[in-house]
């Protein structure tokens, strides 16, 4: 008897826990999503909003207003960092996808340059900043959600599905695109049909609000005093967490830096260095997404039997060896199946990093700190190294020292390679308690 309520008992657990971590895990798919969208129909409605100079100009431009998204994401991360911290990571969850349907509904409305003039940028770069709050808070609440509801033998496999939700974000918004490709026309898409992809992320965002809603609190979070709660400040983890801070830092601006070179650059890289058509550009990238998808739960696996950093290890270094060759290798390919394994090369060994990033970060955290701890470095590097990828890539080209971006990327891999060789295995030295 008592083992058959000891079974049921395990059961009734490991179905419970894997239901928190597929809740806290859809937000990540519906912010990614709207977040990508942007950059997938990027190339379409860029003359709305920007209509003077010419096509490099304008992807200038739109990559501009990209990276401005990515500078709301520290102070996303900071309040809702703290608010994960007091109120708790799934009121966190719910308030960060709620922002985002709202950033999605202002750009699907947003008026262009020929109804309101010059007030047609200042309204997308409006809507972005508050995708851009969105996201900042979303990361650190779910990759702490997971981690701490995760259980310790399998904590690396369980985390690695973030990063597979964030994909099927990417494939998302690139699945609709690929269906506009095929049923509309490119004057089509850039009239009104770039508008439907971001009516469908606030819809989605509606449905996730309603399953997170249903959520329950982590068992870490529901464990801590009140006067503990009121330790996550800035200056609180500056004091008592700076090495830390500092990692987080370091690791997320190359995984970052990488992860947008490899993807949301990647079309227009294919389109304006290597040359092939926006369609197949397209589905070369959606293409290495899926890869990129697919390898998560491995090395999410990998990291719980050989340890997170040696995983950081590989991925960091060999992003360093390989990215150079990788990208001047694109440049002169005119073959689509040679593009599509060079650059799944390059994002498999990234995958070292993204499959446990999160969990490596909430690791290194007690909890009290963990919420914003994990958010604010994280959000820091994406907006200095990821968000500005794009714009950095860019203004290399239009300087005529293209490969100069290629070292960029390979000399911050390598700085995060040797922070990720001097840091202390969080396997071992997790500070997330069962």
């Amino acid at each position: 008897m008592t083992s058959a309520v000891a079974e049921r008992a395990g059961t009734s657990l490991s179905a419970s826990r894997l239901k928190a971590i597929i809740g806290g895990s859809l937000g990540n798919f519906v912010e990614w999503y709207d977040w990508f969208a942007y950059a997938s129909f990027s190339l379409y409605f860029g003359k709305t909003f920007f209509p003077h100079g010419g096509e490099l100009d304008r992807r200038i431009e739109t990559a501009a207003v990209f990276a401005v998204g990515f500078f709301a994401r520290p102070i996303g991360a900071w309040l809702m960092g703290v608010f994960a911290d007091h109120r708790g990571r799934k009121s966190a969850l719910v308030l960060s996808i709620s922002l985002m349907c709202g950033g999605s509904l202002m750009i699907a409305c947003a008026p262009g340059y020929a109804q309101v003039g010059p007030l047609a940028p200042a309204f997308l770069i409006a809507a972005r900043l508050v995708q851009g709050l969105s996201l900042g808070g979303e990361y650190g609440a779910s990759a702490v959600y997971v981690a701490e509801m995760a259980g310790r033998r399998r904590r690396g496999f369980y985390s690695s599905f973030l990063f597979v939700t964030l994909m099927i974000g990417q494939l998302a918004a690139l699945g609709v695109l690929i269906v506009m490709q095929s049923v509309l026309s490119g004057p089509q898409i850039s009239a009104f049909g770039w508008r439907i992809a971001f009516f469908i992320g606030a819809a989605l965002a509606v449905v996730v609000w309603f399953i997170q809603a249903g959520l329950e609190e982590t068992a870490l979070f529901r464990g801590e005093d009140a006067e503990a709660r009121r330790a996550s400040t800035v200056g609180a983890l500056l004091r008592r967490q700076p090495k830390e801070s500092a990692m987080v830092f370091v690791l997320t601006g190359a995984g970052a830096l990488t992860f947008y070179t490899f993807t949301t650059y990647m079309p227009k890289f294919l389109t304006g260095t290597a040359h092939f058509s926006r369609p197949v550009a397209t589905n070369i990238s959606a293409a290495s997404l899926v890869v990129l998808m697919v390898v998560q739960p491995f090395f999410g696996w990998l990291g719980d039997a050989i340890g997170r950093k040696r995983l950081l290890i590989f991925g960091f270094a060999a992003g360093a060896l390989i990215t150079w060759p990788v990208l001047t290798s694109l440049a002169a390919t005119a073959n689509p199946v040679a593009a599509l394994a060079l650059i799944s090369a390059a994002l498999t060994c990234l995958a070292a990093y993204t499959a446990v990033n999160g969990l490596v970060k909430s690791e290194l955290f007690p909890t009290e700190l963990r919420g914003l701890g994990v958010a604010l470095p994280y959000a820091l590097a994406n907006a200095i190294f990821g968000g500005t990828a794009e714009l950095v890539a860019e203004a290399f080209k239009k300087a005529g020292i293209e490969r100069g971006f290629f070292v960029y990327v390979s000399v911050i891999a390598a700085a995060a390679c040797l922070v990720s060789a001097r840091m202390r295995d969080t396997q071992k030295t997790s500070l997330i308690l069962d």
